[in-house]
């Protein structure tokens, strides 16, 4: 079975430990097994890349590495937020902020 996570794909999160700290970026995909998310921009690592023909140049190559979700927090309206779960008016469960309050899309 898969784990429930506070965030989605397309979801504002901001990096709260580690060496990306402090840095802003959208999700762009979601390992549910291994509990981690690619957020763009965040943890750049280097890759070496050997020449080949779709790249005959080869080098290196920059990209976004993966981050654990627990130290990922939800952005809603500039400030960052815990996630918590609530039902709405026509009975189906529905994230909100629990700094404002405010359902989340």
């Amino acid at each position: 079975m898969q784990t429930k996570l506070k965030i989605k794909v397309g979801d504002l999160v901001k990096v709260i430990s580690g060496d990306s700290k402090g840095q802003e970026g959208k999700i762009t995909s979601i390992s549910r097994t291994k509990m981690r998310a690619t957020v763009e921009g965040v943890n750049l690592v280097k890759r070496h890349t050997k020449p080949s023909a779709s790249n005959p140049q080869g080098g290196i190559e920059e990209k976004e590495g993966t981050i654990h979700v627990s130290n990922l927090m939800l952005v809603v309206a500039g400030q960052a937020t815990r996630v918590g779960r609530k039902e709405n008016d026509k009975g189906k469960l529905v994230r909100f902020s629990k700094k404002s309050g405010e359902v989340i899309k």
